[in-house]
């Protein structure tokens, strides 16, 4: 598998969940990756979690890529522009550019209204889920356009028809976050286009992500476990599946067909043929819209 092989891709927003994942499919592929964040062994982010792109550098190269962390504040246009130059410099390409950053977890409060929401809370999360990612794409696409052919994925949280109407239970401040990189990969699609290059927005269904483990008290090994608590758990998915949507793009010589759309990870896996890391293929903003969000009893039968 080194369909990759002699690409490089940036992961911005590699330290744990969805990033590191699709980080380590695409190394798994024989891509050299730059993994970035904010937490490193030596220092972590706000959101204080163990996980670091020094692990997730570390899982690339086992995988068969070669892994690389930089500590990049992407909130920081400096950084961003060193950071970029510095892959100029020792490779002289850009394949895929994945735009990950978040870290806005710590401050989100479901349930609450705009006014009761606290207000430096919410405007970091903009902060941290949109300028991030306009910072990153800013200087990182000038490098990624000199080659037909490169990848923007802006992932994002939940599909186009998901996010249609408003999420009030996570509320305004995460609503207009994901709904706002939906947009910016339409954006991108756009301006990309002319070059041969392709944006495409990614979802993961409900993650199974180290904190959302944490949070029910279980591992990847009992996840099931959680179901008790939340019989909906039930359609979740690991980490790997979204990594593996991710590489299937980034694999395809025809991605362009997929250019300004909002696609999810059980969505491509059809296309595809992939699975999660159990062989199951669960679809799960098909089971929220169809199974969840209509009242009915937890049952993932057809839906995984």
């Amino acid at each position: 598998m080194d369909e990759l092989k002699g690409k490089v891709a940036l992961v911005a927003g590699a330290s744990r969940a969805a990033g590191r994942a699709i980080a380590v499919e695409l190394g798994r592929r024989g891509a050299t990756v730059y993994a970035t964040g904010r937490t490193t062994r030596a220092q972590r982010s706000e959101m204080n979690r163990p996980e670091t792109i020094d692990d997730t550098a570390e899982l690339v190269t086992a995988a068969g890529g070669e892994g690389i962390a930089v500590r990049v504040d992407h909130l920081e246009p400096e950084q961003v522009k060193a950071l970029v130059e510095r892959i100029d410099r020792d490779h002289g390409r850009l394949d895929v550019l994945v735009n990950d950053i978040w870290g806005g977890d710590v401050y989100l409060k479901f349930g609450q209204k705009l006014w009761e929401h606290d207000l430096a809370g919410g405007l970091r999360m903009l902060r941290l889920g949109v300028d991030t990612h306009a910072i990153t794409s800013h200087f990182a696409l000038p490098l990624l356009i000199r080659r037909p052919g490169g990848l923007v994925l802006e992932m994002t949280d939940g599909t186009t028809e998901s996010n249609a109407t408003y999420r009030a239970d996570a509320g305004f401040f995460y609503d207009l976050v994901k709904v706002s990189v939906q947009r910016m990969a339409l954006a991108q699609s756009v301006e990309l286009a002319p070059h041969g290059c392709t944006a495409v927005a990614l979802t993961p269904g409900w993650l199974r992500s180290e904190a959302m483990l944490e949070a029910f008290g279980v591992s990847e090994d009992n996840w099931r476990d959680a179901t008790a608590h939340q019989p909906h758990f039930v359609i979740s998915e690991s980490p790997a599946f979204v990594g593996r949507a991710a590489a299937a793009l980034a694999t395809d010589p025809d991605v362009a067909r997929w250019n300004g759309q909002s696609v999810s990870s059980g969505e491509l896996a059809k296309v595809y043929d992939f699975t999660d890391a159990d062989g199951s293929s669960p679809d799960a903003w098909r089971y929220i819209a169809e199974v969840e969000s209509q009242g009915k009893p937890a049952d993932a039968t057809g839906y995984r």
